[in-house]
C-alpha cells in the first residue's frame, strides 16, 4: 500500500509539471497577443483618452529693453526697446461639460477590449475682470490618444470662430472690453479604449506651449463654477483611482446619468470613467490551469478513499490515465477559447474529460462505480472547481469551503478504518475483469 501511495504521488507531481508548462504557455500567448492587439486596437479605436481643461491667458504687450548681438560687429552687443507679449494665466469663469459614452467590447485573440465612442461638449465662460480692454488666449488640447476626431467645432457666443490647430490644440484669441464676457463652445466626437478622464488641471498656456510644454500645467488647480454631466449606455460603472465621485446618479434605461456639480473647487484630482471589462479568456484559463493541481489532489484523494470503502483495487497506472484525462480538460480548454466563448469551451471540455474518465473506469470497476462515485467526484472537483473562477473575488473562499467539506466527509467515512493494518497490507495486483462466456448453442 505504501508503494502504491508513493507511485500515485509521483504521477501527481508529473501532472503538476505538465500543468505548469501549459499555464506558462497560455500566459505567454496572452501577453504576446496583448502587445500586438493593443497596438492594433489603439490604431483603430485610440487609447485611454485624457481630456484636459483649457488654458486661458490674458495677453499683454509690454515694452522692454532687449540686448542682442550687434550686426556687423562681432563680439559687440546693443540694447534696443522691443515690444513683446506677456501671458498672465487666468481661468475660465464657468465650465459646463456634457459627455455621452457608448460602450462596445471587441475581442482580439484571448482578450476583450472595452472600446467606446464619446461625444464631448464643453462651454467655457471668459470674462474681462480688469478695468481696460484685454486680449485673451484660449487653448484647448484634444486628447493625444485618440485615433480620429469628428464634428470638431469651436463657437464664440454661438457663432463659428476661426481656431488654429497647433500641436493638437485648438487655439483662439478674442478681445474683451472691461466687464465683457464671452462663452466658448468646444465640441467633438472620438473613440477610445479602457478609460476616459477629464483633468481639471489645464493644459500648457500659449507661452508655455511655445517653450516646448505639451502636457498639463500640473499641481492644484482652481476651477470656478464647474459642472460635468456624463451619460452612459452601460450600467456597470466604475471610476479610476484618484478621481472624484459624482454628486448625483440617476438610472436611465440601460445606463446612468452622472453629474459632478462641484461649484468652485481647488483640487489636483480628475473626473473619469473606467469602462466595464468582460471576462478575458486568456487570464481566466491561465488561473484555472495553475490551480489545477489543487483540483486533481482533491479528486485523487476522493477516489483513493472511495476505492477503500468500496473494495475496488486501482493500480497506479489507473491513476495515471485519470490524471491524463484531467489534463485533457485543461489542454482542450486552453486552445478552444481562441475560437469559442468561455462557456461553450468549458462545456465541451467537461464533456470530453468526463467521457474519458467514465468510459475508462467502467472497464476497471463497473459502470455504477464509474458513473456515480468517480463521475460525481470529477463533476465536483474538475467542473465545479473551474466554475468557481467565474466568482470574481470569491474563488478562494469557494475552494476553501469545498476543501473543508471534502475533509469533513472523508473523516466521517474513514473514522473506523484501521489505517495501521491497511497500510501494512501488501500491494495486490489489479483484477482484470473477464468478458462473460458465450455458450455455444
Amino acid at each position: 500500500m505504501t508503494k502504491r501511495i508513493f507511485a500515485i504521488s509521483f504521477i501527481f507531481i508529473c501532472c503538476c509539471v505538465a500543468w505548469t508548462m501549459l499555464g506558462a504557455t497560455v500566459v505567454e500567448r496572452t501577453h504576446s497577443q496583448d502587445r500586438d492587439m493593443q497596438l492594433a486596437v489603439g490604431r483603430l479605436w485610440g487609447g485611454e483618452q485624457v481630456q484636459f481643461s483649457p488654458a486661458v491667458s490674458r495677453v499683454e504687450t509690454v515694452l522692454e529693453n532687449v540686448t542682442r548681438p550687434k550686426e556687423g560687429a562681432p563680439g559687440e552687443t546693443e540694447t534696443k526697446a522691443e515690444m513683446r507679449e506677456v501671458w498672465n494665466a487666468t481661468s475660465a469663469t464657468s465650465s459646463r461639460i456634457r459627455t455621452q459614452v457608448e460602450l462596445e467590447h471587441r475581442r482580439k485573440g484571448l482578450l476583450w477590449y472595452p472600446t467606446y465612442d464619446i461625444a464631448f461638449e464643453g462651454r467655457y465662460g471668459i470674462e474681462n475682470e480688469t478695468e481696460k480692454p484685454a486680449t485673451y488666449d484660449f487653448r484647448f488640447r484634444l486628447p493625444s490618444q485618440a485615433a480620429v476626431f469628428g464634428d470638431v467645432e469651436l463657437l464664440v457666443n454661438g457663432d463659428s470662430a476661426e481656431a488654429s490647430v497647433d500641436g493638437g490644440a485648438l487655439a483662439h484669441r478674442l478681445e474683451l472690453e472691461p466687464g465683457e464676457s464671452a462663452e466658448i463652445h468646444v465640441g467633438y466626437t472620438s473613440q477610445g479604449t479602457g478609460t476616459w478622464r477629464y483633468e481639471l488641471s489645464p493644459t500648457a498656456s500659449a507661452q508655455e506651449f511655445a517653450s516646448g510644454a505639451r502636457g498639463p500645467a500640473g499641481g492644484v488647480a482652481t476651477i470656478r463654477d464647474f459642472a460635468l454631466t456624463m451619460t452612459t449606455d452601460f450600467a456597470d460603472v466604475d471610476f479610476p483611482p484618484g478621481t472624484l465621485s459624482p454628486t448625483e446618479k440617476r438610472k436611465t434605461g440601460k445606463g446612468w446619468s452622472l453629474a459632478w456639480d462641484k461649484g468652485t473647487l481647488v483640487t489636483d484630482a480628475a473626473i473619469g470613467m473606467a469602462m466595464p471589462q468582460k471576462l478575458n479568456p486568456g487570464p481566466w484559463v491561465s488561473r484555472v490551469t495553475f490551480f489545477a493541481p489543487v483540483s486533481l489532489f482533491l479528486f485523487f484523494f476522493a477516489v483513493f478513499v472511495l476505492t477503500l470503502l468500496r473494495g475496488v483495487r486501482l493500480h497506479p497506472m489507473h491513476y495515471f490515465f485519470l490524471g491524463a484525462a484531467f489534463f485533457a480538460f485543461h489542454l482542450l480548454l486552453a486552445y478552444s477559447v481562441d475560437h469559442l466563448s468561455v462557456g461553450v469551451a468549458l462545456v465541451i471540455s467537461s464533456v470530453v474529460s468526463m467521457g474519458l474518465v467514465v468510459s475508462y473506469m467502467r472497464l476497471v470497476s463497473g459502470l455504477r462505480f464509474a458513473l456515480v462515485e468517480v463521475g460525481g467526484a470529477q463533476l465536483v472537483y474538475l467542473v465545479g472547481f473551474a466554475c468557481t473562477f467565474f466568482l470574481e473575488g470569491f474563488t478562494g473562499l469557494a475552494v476553501t469551503l469545498l476543501s473543508i467539506a471534502t475533509l469533513f466527509i472523508v473523516m466521517q467515512a474513514t473514522g473506523r478504518i484501521d489505517w495501521e493494518t491497511l497500510l501494512a497490507r501488501p500491494d495486490e495486483p489489479p483484477v482484470r475483469r473477464s468478458q462473460p462466456a458465450v455458450s455455444a448453442s
